[in-house]
């Protein structure tokens, strides 16, 4: 979807430099809206902004900020920066970010005694759980320029919150923790300011195409997927970035849905699995 848009919008995306959020980036851009990039990765984040220039986006339209999520001075001078970059408007806001890998760090498990989890435990906390909830409280001024059309605010949470996998107790915990955060804002910042604030649950996103390696080699969508992938999810095949602007499209226009949770997974959440 490369429609024009009927009014070009300033989004604000957290871990923008890979994956969905670089998907998101990407399609965005292309759509005409304008789009401040965060991410901590600056090989990656670089590499998005290269993307962009090379299918002749105007510089006018987007902005990269190499920014430490977990570092609450650089979360304030981003803003400072997209407040500057947006004209001080933000009219959607989009927390992405998590720490890669989503399992806890050098192969260590709930129950390992030679290393130490709890520094990898605070970083995916601080980046994935606490930066969303810091960056909307600094970002209400910019969401809030114009009273008549405030802006949206977007958790992009997972199906982990729900379902469990080895290892995953930080991502799962930072997951389930958006949802909470996203009913609390929705009510709070909905009676003070009418800022919406929802959440979009992925699934199998399939977005290996979607870093700077990827691009090197030329990789593919569909590169690494098998029949037995897409036959998994009931809807027919593995998720895509455009499933998710989809989800954040319904979001940004439904000026009647808060509060609420779009799970994007292809109905696996909703099947039963036994063991073979």
């Amino acid at each position: 979807m490369t429609d024009a848009p009927s009014r070009p919008m300033n989004y604000f995306i957290t871990g923008a430099g890979r994956g969905i959020g670089r998907g998101l980036s990407r399609r965005l851009l292309a759509r005409g809206h304008r789009v401040f990039l965060l991410d901590a990765n600056l090989a990656e984040l670089t590499n998005t902004g290269l993307l962009a220039s090379s299918s002749n986006i105007p510089q006018s339209r987007i902005k990269a900020s190499h920014t430490d999520l977990s570092d609450r001075a650089a979360l304030a001078a981003a803003v400072e920066s997209a407040n500057d970059f947006f004209d001080g408007r933000i009219d959607v806001l989009i927390h992405n970010a998590f720490p890669t890998p989503h399992i806890w760090a050098n192969g260590a498990s709930m129950d390992s005694q030679n290393v130490d989890i709890i520094a990898d435990w605070d970083q995916k906390l601080a980046v994935g759980l606490t930066a969303p909830f810091i960056l909307t409280r600094l970002c209400i001024p910019l969401l809030t320029s114009s009273p008549e059309s405030p802006g949206t605010v977007i958790h992009i949470s997972s199906t982990r919150a729900h379902q469990a996998e080895e290892n995953h107790e930080a991502y799962s915990a930072v997951k389930a923790g958006l949802l909470g955060l996203t009913q609390s804002m929705a009510v709070s910042l909905g009676k003070q300011h009418k800022i919406r604030v929802n959440a979009i649950s992925p699934g199998w996103i399939h977005v290996e195409d979607e870093n700077a390696a990827a691009d090197a080699a030329e990789r593919a969508w569909s590169d690494g997927l098998t029949e037995q992938d897409h036959a998994w999810h009931p809807a027919g095949r593995v998720g895509k970035v455009e499933d998710i602007l989809k989800a954040v499209d319904f979001l940004v226009e439904n000026t009647f849905v808060t509060g609420a949770e779009i799970v994007v997974d292809g109905g696996v959440s909703k099947k039963m699995v036994y063991p073979e």
